[in-house]
C-alpha cells in the first residue's frame, strides 16, 4: 500500500542552493542521546502498563472460573499442568537468560558518571564505543579513490536546488513506512523527482512550509511542519539531507533544548489526554502557517482544540475551544493577519480574531462534515467551504447568520459526488478554483461574478483518490497543479496547456497562444514501471521500448 495524504508548495528561492549532509558530531549526539531517552522511557511506560493490563486480565479470568464452579481436584490438576507448562517452558528460555532482560546495564564509573549513563542507556548507547575520525583520510581502513573530490563535487552538483526550481512536499505512506518526500520540480526541463526524503514517526496527516528557523528569531529558514496521527508536531529543515531527528518538536515530548518544564513533566502527563492549553493530546489534522507574521503557526487537533504556536520559543502561545468535535481546516486571511478561519466535524465554521480568545465569535453552519476552507486571496470578505457530500459552499463573511442552522451561502455547488476533500484557489487568477474528490477526479472551475461557477474540465490524472490539490504559489508557475492521492503518485499539471482552460480565463491573464501540448509531469509509481517492463518483454525488447515512448 502506498498513498499520499498531503502535499504542500515550497516557493522559489527560498531553499539552499546547496543543501548540506548531515554531520553526527559530539552537539548531535547528546541531542540523539536525549531524544532517544525519551523515547526509551515512553516504552518502558508502555511495556509496564501492558504487564498490569495482563495481570488484571488474568485476575478476572481466574474469578470467573473460580465462580464457574470447577472442583477443588480439577482446579488441582488445571494448576499443576499450568507449572509443568512453565517449567518447560523455563527450560527452553533458559539459553536466553530472559529474566534479566529488562535490567539496567551497569553504568560507567568515572567524574560523569550521571551524563555517560544516561546515554549509556538510551538506545544509541554504545554510539560512542565506535572508532571514527574527524578526517577520513585518517582512518586506515577506508582507501578513497584519487579523483574522490570528482565524486564529491557531482554529489555537491547532484543537490544542487535553482532558484528557478520550487519544491514539492509529499506526505507519504508506505507498507506502514511513514516519510516526508521533499521533490524537486524543474518548470523549464519538465521535470519531477525526490530530492531526499525524511522518516516520520506516524501517519502524515498534514504539512505545511516554514519560512524561518525555529528557536532563532525569525531567522529565514527552509522548514516544513508535518501533523500526524501522533498530538506532537515535528519542524524538519529541508537543507540538510540525510537528517535522523526533525530540528524542533511542538508539544508535549519537546526538543530537549526547549524549556525543561514541559519535558520535566513529560511522564507526569504522558497518560492524560485531557485537552490542555499547553500542548495536543490527539492527532493533528490541519496546520497553517502565517504568511505576515511569519513566527506564528497555527494547528488544529481531534482533541477538538486550534493552538497557536510561537515558533521563536516553541511553546504554545494560546489555545482555542471553539468547536465541539475534531478541528479538520485551518485558513489565515489574507489581510487582516489575526484573524482565523477553523473547519469542525460538528459542522460549524469558525472566524476567531486570535488576539481576543474570549469572545463571541461569529460562526456558520453546513450540511455535512468539513473537509477544508480557504479565504479567497482576491476577495477579503470570501471564504469557501467543502463538506463530506462533495459540496463547495461560498460565504460572504460579512453575512453574520444568527445560528449556525440559518447560515445563508452566496452560492452552493455540488462540485462531486464524493467526499470533496480537497480544493485549491488559484493565487495569480481571479475566480480560477480546482477541486479534488474521493470520486478520483480533479474539476477545474470558473467562478465568474454575478453568475457563479461553472465547470471548464475534469479529469482522472491517475492517482487514485484525490487527497490534495495544491496551486503552486509563484506568479511565474501559478496555473501548476500538485496533485496527489492514493495511489502514492504525484502529478504536476501546467493547467494553462489545457484549451478549456486557455479560453476560459484569456481575458484575465496572458495565456499561450496557438496550438499548445499539454503538460503533465509526473513520476512513475514502481508498480507502474515493472508494468511497462513486462510489457516490454512481451513486446519483444527494443520494439517493445520504442512502443512505450511512442505512447
Amino acid at each position: 500500500m502506498s498513498m499520499i495524504t498531503a502535499t504542500a508548495w515550497v516557493p522559489r528561492g527560498h531553499a539552499a542552493a546547496y543543501p548540506t549532509k548531515y554531520v553526527f558530531d559530539e552537539d548531535e549526539y547528546a541531542r540523539i542521546s536525549k531524544l532517544a531517552k525519551l523515547e526509551l522511557d515512553d516504552a518502558k511506560e508502555d511495556l509496564e502498563d501492558a504487564r498490569q493490563q495482563l495481570s488484571k486480565t488474568n485476575l478476572t479470568a481466574s474469578g470467573e472460573a473460580a465462580n464457574g464452579g470447577a472442583t477443588k481436584d480439577e482446579s488441582d490438576e488445571d494448576e499443576a499442568k499450568s507449572e509443568q507448562g512453565a517449567e518447560d517452558d523455563d527450560d527452553d528460555l533458559k539459553e536466553y537468560d530472559m529474566e534479566h532482560y529488562d535490567d539496567e546495564p551497569e553504568a560507567p564509573t568515572g567524574e560523569d558518571d550521571d551524563e555517560e549513563g544516561e546515554a549509556h542507556n538510551s538506545i544509541f548507547g554504545n554510539i560512542k564505543s565506535l572508532a571514527y575520525y574527524k578526517d577520513q583520510n585518517e582512518d586506515p581502513y577506508i582507501k578513497l579513490p584519487e579523483d574522490g573530490d570528482v565524486s564529491d563535487e557531482e554529489e555537491r552538483e547532484e543537490l544542487q536546488v535553482l532558484p528557478s526550481d520550487n519544491m514539492v512536499l509529499a506526505a507519504r505512506i508506505e507498507d506502514d513506512v511513514a516519510h516526508l518526500e521533499v521533490y524537486v520540480y524543474e518548470d523549464g526541463a519538465d521535470n519531477l523527482y525526490v530530492h531526499h526524503d525524511v522518516m516520520l514517526p506516524a501517519v502524515p496527516l498534514c504539512v505545511e512550509w516554514l519560512g524561518i528557523k525555529p528557536n532563532n528569531n525569525s531567522e529565514q529558514g527552509n522548514f516544513a511542519a508535518v501533523g500526524t496521527m501522533d498530538p506532537d508536531i515535528e519542524l524538519w529543515d529541508l537543507d540538510i539531507v540525510d537528517c535522523m531527528y526533525p530540528s524542533a518538536i511542538l508539544g508535549l515530548n519537546s526538543h530537549p533544548d526547549m524549556p525543561a518544564d514541559l519535558s520535566a513533566t513529560k511522564k507526569k502527563k504522558k497518560k492524560s489526554k485531557k485537552a490542555n492549553d499547553a500542548y495536543h493530546v490527539d492527532s493533528v489534522l490541519s496546520l497553517a502557517a502565517n504568511r505576515q507574521h511569519r513566527h506564528l503557526l497555527a494547528s488544529a487537533s481531534a482533541d477538538k482544540t486550534t493552538k497557536l504556536w510561537d515558533l521563536n520559543t516553541c511553546t504554545a502561545a494560546h489555545s482555542y475551544s471553539h468547536h465541539t468535535d475534531k478541528v479538520c481546516a485551518l485558513s489565515w486571511h489574507p489581510t487582516q493577519s489575526s484573524v482565523l478561519l477553523s473547519g469542525s466535524y460538528d459542522r460549524t465554521i469558525v472566524a476567531a480574531d486570535m488576539r481576543a480568545p474570549d469572545t463571541t465569535v461569529p460562526r456558520w453552519g453546513v450540511e455535512s462534515d468539513v473537509e477544508q476552507i480557504r479565504w479567497d486571496p482576491h476577495n477579503d470578505n470570501t471564504f469557501y467551504v467543502s463538506t463530506e457530500n462533495g459540496m463547495l459552499h461560498c460565504f460572504d463573511a460579512r453575512q453574520l447568520p444568527s445560528s449556525p442552522e440559518k447560515s445563508k451561502a452566496t452560492w452552493r455547488l455540488q462540485a462531486h459526488e464524493k467526499s470533496l476533500s480537497t480544493f485549491s484557489i488559484n493565487p495569480a487568477v481571479p475566480g480560477f478554483i480546482a477541486t479534488g474528490s474521493t470520486d478520483r477526479t480533479v474539476k477545474l472551475w470558473n467562478i465568474a461574478e454575478g453568475t457563479g461557477p461553472s465547470m471548464v474540465v475534469s479529469r482522472d490524472l491517475g492517482v487514485g483518490k484525490v487527497f490534495s490539490a495544491n496551486f503552486a504559489p509563484d506568479d511565474a508557475v501559478a496555473f501548476r497543479l500538485a496533485v496527489a492521492g492514493s495511489k502514492g503518485a504525484v502529478q504536476v499539471w501546467d493547467t494553462s496547456t489545457n484549451k478549456a482552460v486557455r479560453e476560459a480565463f484569456a481575458t484575465r491573464v496572458r495565456m499561450p497562444e496557438g496550438d499548445v501540448q499539454e503538460r503533465l509531469v509526473r513520476i512513475e509509481s514502481d508498480d507502474e514501471i515493472e508494468e511497462e517492463e513486462a510489457e516490454a518483454e512481451e513486446n519483444g525488447g527494443e520494439g517493445g521500448w520504442e512502443s512505450m515512448e511512442e505512447d
